[in-house]
């Protein structure tokens, strides 16, 4: 399990008095998952009723890996690993929770963490406001409007393997590590070293090209998924390798008619503003 290292930026809350530990992470509030249960349910052993909730409901147990993270947080024993949630993750532990104060509670988040409720409630403000951000950095709108519908795509398919037996986060990187292996010849990992980047999210430094095959990819992977009613890790994994070598085959004829990559150097990080321009293949189109 990767433990997130956090400075001491934790922080209490108070929800009718009861205490609520909270900290930034990766640019939002995460929550203590313990405190929430405790001030939902008056449990004196909360550790207790979380697991006793998670064997009682099967879908949020298999979604756990991808709300619950470890981060250090600070405690009166000092720094401690306490499993924390974001907005999104304590939404979903709370609809779980059949408690008078769920109400409540939920109005009492909105004033801590109100953009990302909103964002929740209403999906078309966090649409805006990623346009908003991908335009203050600097990239043209022609490419807001494919990295956009990338996203999109990119939710589709993940909701196709979420509902056909794909177990978390791991099972996701499997999957788009031989979708990314059919359409470019390199995984995600592999292609970002390529770029130059390291934690980065390598679409956001992908140029027209390389964003249109990775929708390519991912799309026929969906249909796929879809046409074949696939089920389990091992035949969404040959779908996924299908997907992409349509994508890839489309790719490797463009090459050969101009005679260069679609793999690119090129990335957007800090300081590379010409490289940026060219983050679409005509810099100009993209004014």
């Amino acid at each position: 399990m990767r433990i997130n290292v956090m400075n001491d930026l934790t922080k209490i809350v108070l929800f009718q008095s009861k205490q609520v530990r909270k900290t930034f992470h990766n640019g939002e509030w995460w929550f203590s998952i313990l405190d929430v249960i405790e001030v939902l349910t008056d449990s004196v052993q909360p550790e207790g009723y979380l697991k006793d909730l998670r064997k009682r409901n099967e879908a949020l147990s298999e979604e756990w890996d991808r709300i619950a993270v470890p981060l250090k947080m600070q405690t009166p024993g000092g720094m401690q690993i306490i499993n924390c949630a974001n907005v999104e993750g304590v939404f979903r532990i709370v609809q779980s929770i059949p408690s008078p104060k769920a109400e409540p509670f939920k109005r009492w988040l909105a004033k801590v963490g109100y953009e990302r409720v909103r964002e929740i409630e209403d999906p078309e403000l966090a649409t805006k406001r990623t346009r908003m951000l991908y335009k203050l950095k600097g990239y043209p709108d022609n490419w807001i409007e494919k990295r956009m519908r990338g996203i999109a795509i990119r939710e589709e398919l993940t909701d196709e393997w979420k509902n056909r037996g794909a177990k978390g986060k791991d099972d996701y990187e499997i999957l788009t590590a031989e979708i990314s292996k059919a359409t470019f010849g390199v995984t995600p990992d592999q292609y970002k070293k390529v770029k130059g980047l390291k934690r980065q999210n390598l679409r956001d430094h992908m140029d027209d090209l390389e964003l249109i095959f990775t929708m390519l990819g991912e799309r026929a992977t969906t249909e796929i998924h879809r046409d074949e009613d696939s089920r389990g890790l091992p035949k969404l994994k040959d779908d996924a390798k299908s997907g992409g070598d349509i994508a890839g085959t489309a790719r490797k004829k463009l090459e050969k008619r101009l005679g260069r990559s679609v793999v690119s150097k090129k990335n957007f990080l800090p300081g590379n503003a010409e490289i940026a321009k060219k983050l679409t293949n005509n810099g100009k189109k993209g004014k």
